[in-house]
């Protein structure tokens, strides 16, 4: 079984994220095409094909079919795209196939059949890939590239210059490691065929061995297709099927075009021992999965780092707004939290970090209603001064030695005051926060340099977020707030014990958050024992947290590791 050492290879993969997928057509043209195989004919179509045809006759693409399928087993999840297309018009033209797949994905595998040739892509280093794909694509050649569009997803896009009559097979492979947020994995399939399809299906099969504890289906491609999607489940195992037919894709009852264009989505979580976590083993490799629950939060210190700059005028600071009352009605008492607010001045709420009673809560809520943006954006100096309030409250004691600190920064834009340079900002934040404090960045819009805000928060122990000024962008604020709000523990170890395993992933985690999970995977080494022992230490909110899991294995998967609690 390949399976722990593909979760392995994408563990260490999500590490770099320098790599990108190309592939690289073999002709220059059509001409040189036809040269080599003679001129295409049309595709013979059988006569229930040809109803259908007929059914969506005026567009010079038609798309055979789309066919989704994916694979999760102990989170390890594997997609393929299939699309079939003919060029239906009488010219030549160009075809293309632009697929959304998750950021944290890695394609495996993409081919392109066209009328019997067959083009395989291949893994790049980024920079090498897309000076592939633009000169492909300046030669006339058939050329695809990943790009990132959105919060959660990246586009794979490739076309290809084609005789009339011809047929294209499309075929994307992509794998990806299942993150829990918020209690569940949600596996998302971005749906967009652009046209009716005579023939398209979705299947997502799912395989947990240690149980599924709930399933379901969520309503995100809309009212359109509600209950459409069937859902047959047993104890381990869970099946989705959605598969609507041409009439039903169709936006009206007469309309060619099609409503199919959003986000299918499955939602799931797994049973566990002790509510702890699980360890398996298979072929040589582990993994070890880790997510405790009944655990009492960590208090927070955290400081509110938002952009009023004139950037922000209108709906984005409406929308912070209101994402911020509701944040903030999240404190307790036992949370100390302050307010920084910046344009081309930095301006603090309170000096110092104060609890979250239902006083200071109130008070706070009063003065972000009444902000008003106006001009520059002076990130560097508001994320030094967020930085100092919360040493200032280190130092003199003010902060419980078991609580969680953080800085969470709102901005939709480029700095244009201060310090504009984006490295410089990057080595000033770096080198003022502590080993302690952790920096989450969220960014609104398309004018901000996400890049910039992803590499200071995961430099300074946090992670980023784009928010998309979307209707429900309070809400995407709110939600991301939603998975750090609860952290559970700190300064998580986990050890296995010396000569049995090697090339072993990140195993020291600053944080823990309630709802999530963290994952551990390596090589298990040869040994007389058949046995792998893992133990686990953290930092709880009033005790040293341990546990301690046990795994014998032979071959294959065993469903019940040893938990032992403390």
């Amino acid at each position: 079984m390949r399976r722990l050492a593909l979760l392995l290879g994408l563990l260490a993969l999500h590490q770099t994220h320098c790599f990108e997928f190309v592939v690289e057509g073999e002709w220059e043209t059509e001409t040189s095409l036809d040269e080599q195989h003679g001129r295409f004919k049309r595709a013979i179509l059988t006569s229930e094909e040809q109803e259908d045809f007929e059914a969506i006759r005026g567009d010079d693409i038609t798309v055979k079919s789309y066919k989704v399928e994916s694979r999760i087993t102990s989170r390890f999840c594997h997609t393929t795209v299939k699309s079939s297309v003919v060029n239906s018009g009488p010219n030549a033209q160009s075809i293309g196939f632009n697929v959304q797949i998750p950021k944290q994905a890695f394609i495996t595998n993409f081919t392109m059949n066209v009328n019997g040739i067959t083009f395989v892509g291949s893994v790049k280093e980024k920079t090498v890939a897309r000076n592939l794909y633009a000169q492909a694509r300046a030669r006339g050649k058939a050329a695809g590239l990943v790009r990132a569009n959105s919060q959660d997803m990246e586009t794979f896009k490739t076309e290809v210059h084609v005789p009339p009559g011809s047929k294209i097979e499309f075929e994307l492979h992509y794998q990806e490691m299942m993150q829990r947020k918020l209690g569940f994995y949600e596996h998302s399939l971005y749906l967009q065929p652009g046209r009716l399809v005579p023939q398209f299906q979705v299947d997502v099969y799912i395989y947990e061995p240690s149980g599924i504890a709930s399933v379901e289906t969520l309503n995100t491609l809309g009212e359109h297709f509600s209950g459409m999607a069937k859902l047959t489940s047993s104890k381990d195992k869970a099946h989705v099927v959605f598969k609507p037919s041409l009439q039903q894709q169709r936006k009206c009852e007469n309309c060619t075009t099609s409503a199919i264009d959003g986000i299918f989505t499955v939602k799931y979580d797994v049973l566990r021992d002790s509510n702890a976590g699980e360890l398996h083993v298979s072929d040589g490799h582990f993994v070890h999965f880790f997510a405790p629950a009944n655990l009492s939060p960590l208090p927070k210190n955290i400081v509110f780092v938002i952009d009023v700059s004139g950037s922000m005028w209108g709906v984005k600071m409406k929308q912070t707004v209101e994402a911020m009352q509701t944040i903030l009605d999240d404190l307790t008492m036992d949370d100390y939290f302050s307010i920084v607010d910046f344009n081309h001045n930095v301006r603090c709420w309170s000096e110092e970090l104060v609890p979250g009673s239902t006083i200071q809560v109130a008070e706070a809520k009063k003065y972000i209603q009444n902000i008003k943006p106006n001009g520059g954006t002076n990130i560097n100096e508001a994320l030094m001064r967020a930085v100092q309030m919360l040493v200032k409250a280190s130092n003199q004691g003010m902060i419980d030695p078991r609580s969680v600190s953080m800085i969470m920064l709102v901005s939709d834009g480029d700095p244009t005051v201060g310090e504009i340079k984006l490295s410089a900002i990057q080595k000033n934040v770096k080198k003022v926060m502590r080993e302690e404090f952790s920096l989450f960045s969220l960014g609104i819009g398309f004018d901000v340099d996400y890049d910039f805000l992803e590499r200071i928060a995961m430099e300074n122990r946090g992670v980023a977020q784009r928010i998309y000024t979307s209707h429900d962008a309070s809400d995407q604020i709110r939600r991301f707030y939603s998975q750090v709000s609860s952290p559970l523990l700190r300064k998580i170890t986990v050890q296995f014990p010396e000569d049995s395993v090697s090339d072993v992933t990140q195993n020291h985690f600053d944080k823990y958050f309630s709802g999530s999970e963290l994952v551990v995977a390596g090589k298990v080494l040869p040994s007389e024992s058949t046995t792998l022992n893992s133990f686990t230490t953290a930092s709880a909110v009033s005790h040293t947290y341990t546990c301690t899991h046990a795994h014998s294995y032979t071959q294959g998967w065993n469903k019940y590791p040893k938990v032992i609690l403390e």
